[in-house]
């Protein structure tokens, strides 16, 4: 079923996630701290970060659900239409970039540079993610989109008939 595939992929995602978030803490726990990032205004910087970047993810899980967060399109598994309400209203990937705020947040927090450096990897590595999902992911919505307008069609047709 596509539902289990997606499932058991959002499970594996969500593992390797939580192992990542792990590996990224205990990275900024082994490094040297750069005081600078501890003043106030860094410090409100953080927490500013941290609060969008909350809001976008969790914004946009609730609007893709399970199968939109995890790659259901790839099992065949698509909403009715692309996603256009908040946050998706504001930005083009709303989680990616929230993640990466929450990166950056917790890096400030750490007062780690390296962290920094680990979120400018992740936002390569996101940016990356993109390069290759968006042109299918518009591709499989416009075909969708085609689907409907020639089944609303044939429907019209048989009416008339």
């Amino acid at each position: 079923s596509p539902y289990v595939g997606c499932y058991l992929l959002a499970i594996t995602i969500f593992v390797f996630s939580a192992v990542r978030d792990y590996l990224f803490q205990k990275a900024l726990l082994d490094q040297v701290t750069v005081a600078e990032l501890g003043i106030e205004p860094v410090t409100y910087l953080s927490y500013a970060l941290y609060s969008v970047g909350m809001i976008l993810v969790l914004t946009s899980f609730y609007q893709l659900g399970i199968t939109g967060t995890y790659l259901g399109d790839y099992f065949g598994i698509l909403m009715d239409a692309r996603v256009t309400a908040f946050p998706f209203n504001i930005m083009d990937n709303p989680m990616y970039n929230g993640a990466t705020m929450l990166f950056a947040a917790t890096s400030i927090q750490y007062q780690s540079v390296a962290g920094l450096v680990l979120t400018l990897v992740a936002y390569i590595v996101y940016r990356l993610a993109l390069f290759l999902e968006q042109p299918y992911t518009t591709q499989i919505y416009a075909n969708k989109m085609r689907s409907n307008n020639t089944q609303q069609k044939k429907h019209r047709k048989s009416k008339k008939a």
